[in-house]
């Protein structure tokens, strides 16, 4: 059984063996890792989007209502910030995904990836579509503590995973801030 080796395939493609499972290897040609790369971004960018639909129906309503704390950034800002952190979520990933040795230490690292992405995708409709400050502002102080905890884990793994996520959790801890605000300005 080979784990954590590299090799040449047949017609000069590289190739990357790693252990997954019980034993199994597993040889990522270039094409799984170009559609493994393909399928972060289509999963990080359907947060993104779906995050979009229930945001733009609201920004001109209800949220320009809201007393804004100081610092917020204009409306226009948050879509191309958010595409180019959701960018970055997914090529951490990969480059985690990538990584074959140790394996358990990359799969649990892309566990807590997954679980922070489920808590992002958890706040647009709290914050937005129900209007609960207050439960935005509990979802957003995890959602930090969960980016924070991501970093930790990707940074042993591969340290430009590590630093792509690096302008995430200052986002999410300016998010943190702003929704604070939002909460103390406005109950």
């Amino acid at each position: 059984m080979v784990t954590g080796c590299g090799g040449i395939g047949r017609d000069g493609e590289e190739w990357r063996v790693f252990l997954i499972g019980d034993g199994e290897e597993y040889r990522a040609t270039p094409a799984t890792q170009i559609l493994a790369l393909l399928g972060f971004l289509g999963l990080c960018l359907l947060v993104g989007i779906s995050a979009a639909g229930i945001t733009f129906s609201n920004v001109l309503t209800w949220y320009d209502m809201l007393v804004h704390p100081p610092l917020s950034p204009p409306n226009w800002l948050f879509g191309p910030v958010w595409a180019a952190l959701y960018v970055m979520m997914a090529v951490s990933a990969w480059l985690v995904w990538r990584q074959h040795e140790p394996w358990r230490r990359s799969r649990a690292a892309l566990t807590i990836w997954a679980l922070q992405l489920a808590i992002n995708s958890a706040w647009t409709p709290i914050f937005f579509g129900l209007h609960e400050i207050a439960a935005g502002l509990a979802i957003v102080a995890l959602l930090f503590t969960a980016v924070l905890f991501t970093v930790t884990r990707f940074w042993p793994v591969n340290r430009l995973a590590g630093a792509l996520l690096l302008p995430y959790l200052a986002w999410s801890g300016f998010a943190t801030y702003l929704n604070a605000g939002f909460w103390w300005l406005n109950h």
